[in-house]
């Protein structure tokens, strides 16, 4: 432990354990004897934390630095309302907290006050190790759960396509047929301006070809097949019955499609102006295959905290690509990381397949990890653990990424990806 977060471990006098929920917490405190000091339920109101602030204040005085608290979990209601109460915060990790409740009832036993009483006891014995919890810039926390958020509404609208796909293909197979891409708006209104096979029939070629060219679906290599499609539409479609049930359907679908991309373009929107006002913008904006969507979400998830990850391996753990090792005597095994930041790996995974088409090197790497057997998950999971050495590199030096300056620095140190550049143009 360096001797600043000593020190500052050392003010502690008090430990709080919270057992969160929705209405109520349980809070236990106690001193560095172990012994319990406070123990208290509040409600989640502005009535139940001013109660607990005079607690803390007749316990510990006007100072509540003194005083330190673990909950288990990082974010949420509980979180900030701890932050403004000035307390040192230390997360705990569910699983940890499992461990230590366990230490306290061997039998099994669980109820809110035990978890509450075992998370503050653990925090005074073992609470010297942790990472302390520190307010974010509220820029960087908008920015992380517009991300989120978006990435849910990308899910919904993906689970509404997939709902009018199904609904298409039981009473209007050609619609299906003539559009491959469904997540943009020109299908859309095709089910809107021709909702049954029978509706299309009697629209015409003339009404077909308007359609085309004013939602610029015209492609040499496309046209006339859609019109072929369009002229046998009727020829395989649902009964009666079920075409006038499902066209309905699908044209709900498409209004709320529409609704929902509407705000996806808000969203976005908001996403690129605070990424574009971030100081690291040109950072996470230099690495290759980022985009306008991964960029936000990396810089998101990675903060603007650079002491939080000690070296670029306990990012690489944070985000899931560093596998976890097992080993006891001479058994030595290595298996897939599940305790993680799950949204910072889905974007490195992103991230990993996309490099590939800019950066010779990536794809020469992935090829060769192909080669020695693994899959494609396994081999973009090694390829982002290599990109995010550099991440963490370029972060902390505040430098954007240099490809000249990354392959002097391959040619330097001998890297076997630039011996197998040869090899470059094998495929597996």
């Amino acid at each position: 432990m360096d001797e600043k977060k000593e020190n500052s471990w050392e003010q502690h006098r008090f430990y709080m354990g919270l057992d969160w929920a929705k209405e109520y917490h349980e809070i236990v405190v106690v001193d560095r004897n172990g012994r319990i000091v406070l123990d208290i339920r509040i409600k989640h109101t502005a009535e139940g934390w001013h109660r607990l602030r005079e607690k803390l204040v007749d316990l510990a005085g006007p100072d509540l630095s003194v005083a330190a608290a673990t909950i288990e979990t990082n974010r949420g209601p509980a979180v900030e309302r701890l932050l403004e109460l000035e307390c040192a915060v230390y997360p705990l990790n569910p699983k940890a907290a499992q461990r230590y409740r366990d230490r306290k009832a061997p039998s099994g036993g669980k109820t809110d006050h035990l978890d509450a009483l075992s998370f503050a006891d653990a925090l005074r014995t073992d609470g010297h190790s942790w990472r302390q919890l520190k307010p974010e810039d509220p820029k960087i926390q908008e920015l992380r759960l517009l991300c989120r958020d978006e990435i849910n509404l990308i899910e919904q609208r993906t689970a509404l396509v997939n709902q009018l796909q199904e609904a298409l293909h039981e009473y209007y197979p050609a619609a299906s047929e003539a559009f491959d891409d469904w997540t943009v708006p020109a299908p859309w209104a095709f089910v809107e301006r021709f909702p049954t096979p029978q509706a299309l029939k009697k629209a015409g070629k003339r009404c077909w070809e308007k359609f085309l060219h004013t939602h610029r679906l015209y492609r040499p290599e496309t046209y006339q097949k859609r019109l072929d499609v369009f002229a046998r539409a009727t020829e395989f479609c649902g009964s009666p019955a079920v075409t006038n049930a499902k066209s309905m359907l699908a044209v709900s679908l498409t209004k709320q499609l529409r609704l929902l991309q509407q705000q996806l373009k808000v969203y976005r929107n908001r996403i690129e102006k605070l990424f574009q006002e971030n100081p690291d913008h040109d950072l996470f904006g230099s690495l290759p295959g980022v985009g306008d969507k991964l960029g936000p979400r990396l810089l998101s998830e990675c903060g603007d905290d650079r002491d939080r990850f000690d070296d670029h391996q306990a990012l690489q753990c944070y985000a899931g690509t560093a596998p976890v090792s097992f080993q006891s005597g001479q058994i030595h095994k290595v298996k897939f990381r599940r305790a993680c930041n799950k949204n910072l790996r889905t974007a490195v995974h992103l991230w990993a397949n996309l490099s590939r088409k800019k950066c010779s090197w990536a794809q020469i790497y992935y090829q060769q990890k192909r080669l020695e057997g693994k899959s494609h998950a396994c081999a973009l999971r090694c390829l982002g653990q290599r990109w995010l050495k550099i991440l963490w590199k370029i972060w902390q030096t505040k430098k954007p990424y240099d490809e000249q300056m990354h392959m002097r620095n391959q040619i330097k140190h001998g890297s076997w990806v630039l011996a197998l550049t040869p090899a470059a143009d094998t495929v597996r």
